[in-house]
């Protein structure tokens, strides 16, 4: 149903090309981001109160976009599986086959545009159901590995006039703490995949239509459509084939999503002002950045792709952290982690003192 290779041949012929940098430069940049990886794990164990020097066992990866494309597309296609059998199963019959042949070259090479418009934006990011391949390792217990994309660190720390080897840190911080979180909580990676394959499950249009929204999606890109910013009401590719199964099954995923990345912004600010010099500044400059946004095309596929709510989750996410922290302690805050029963839900990530009240005061 969809062509894989395709896809990542397709994005990494169109992403386009990284800052120019000399191979000795390269490598000075490889190493560095390691060496802030690693240090990054006794910031963030010390702050956060949690895992041990035994907890990680998931990789650090250094990559190019190119090799964010392979990863995620392994990661796209571990996830999907369930999904991709299920439209497999359906278009079984006379003429499917070749049906199926040729919907998969077409999904797979506007799968691929869109993978390219991604890999020249993510800093980082923790691939959570990563299945492990000779060039991407994983790891042992459960997947998972941490990728530090270079050349768009560089990109951004050029973009914003700030002191390189800080910014850099600054990054490994934010990412280092989604390896912790995922590390340090054995059942939250099958938390996830489970609620991520119920949404799956409860599918009740065609699964054809998914992949439709992919196109459509990939040739307003395509063809610099602005006005896409207002189809379909500026809904995103998952708000469009919602159930009212798939409603509260994404809300509680927007709630774990707002917590997680909210606890790394969180994380990323305790920890900035004593080992990253120029963090208020680096912090000032980013901020205006995503204040900013980019151009009309670009927040018509954020719109369409979601990515304006992932924005939203930092924000609201921080704010539930930093209230619940200067509530009940770091201690008290970690008892999010003890069970998917003590996750926020989504009205609790606006209202913190909600969550006290039903995780602590209860157990008082």
């Amino acid at each position: 149903m969809v062509d894989w290779n395709l896809a990542v041949a397709t994005a990494t012929r169109l992403v386009r090309p990284g800052p120019e940098v000399s191979r000795d430069e390269a490598r000075a940049i490889v190493a560095e981001l390691r060496k802030h990886a690693k240090s990054s794990e006794e910031h963030v164990r010390s702050f956060t109160r949690m895992g041990t020097e035994d907890t990680h066992d998931t990789p650090v990866l250094v990559v190019d976009r190119a090799g964010w494309i392979k990863a995620n597309v392994a990661g796209f296609r571990e996830i999907l599986k369930p999904l991709l059998d299920k439209m497999q199963d359906r278009r079984s019959g006379p003429g499917g086959a070749m049906l199926g042949a040729v919907g998969g070259k077409v999904t797979g090479v506007e799968l691929g545009m869109l993978l390219s418009f991604l890999a020249s934006r993510v800093l980082g990011q923790y691939e959570t159901f990563a299945p492990a391949s000779r060039d991407l390792p994983a790891g042992e217990s459960g997947g998972g590995r941490l990728l530090l994309v270079a050349p768009n660190i560089v990109h951004v720390e050029r973009e914003l006039d700030v002191d390189p080897h800080d910014f850099r840190l600054w990054v490994c911080l934010h990412e280092e703490t989604h390896r912790t979180q995922f590390s340090a909580v054995p059942w939250l990676r099958d938390h996830l995949e489970g609620e991520i394959q119920a949404f799956l499950s409860e599918t009740e249009v065609d699964p054809m239509t998914v992949l439709e929204r992919i196109r459509e999606t990939a040739q307003s890109l395509a063809g610099g459509r602005p006005e896409a910013e207002e189809d379909d009401g500026g809904r995103s590719l998952v708000e469009l084939v919602q159930t009212p199964a798939q409603r509260e099954i994404l809300a509680r995923l927007t709630a774990v999503m707002s917590l997680l990345e909210g606890h790394a912004d969180f994380v990323m600010d305790g920890v900035g002002p004593d080992v990253v010099p120029s963090v208020a500044e680096i912090r000032e400059k980013f901020q205006q950045r995503r204040a900013r946004g980019a151009s009309r095309l670009d927040q018509a596929l954020r719109k369409l792709l979601g990515l304006d709510a992932k924005l939203r989750q930092y924000r609201d996410g921080e704010r539930f952290v930093r209230a619940v922290v200067g509530e009940v302690g770091m201690d008290g805050f970690n008892r999010v982690w003890t069970s998917p029963n003590t996750l926020p839900t989504k009205s609790e990530i606006a209202k913190p003192a909600d969550w006290v009240a039903r995780v602590h005061r209860k157990a008082e």
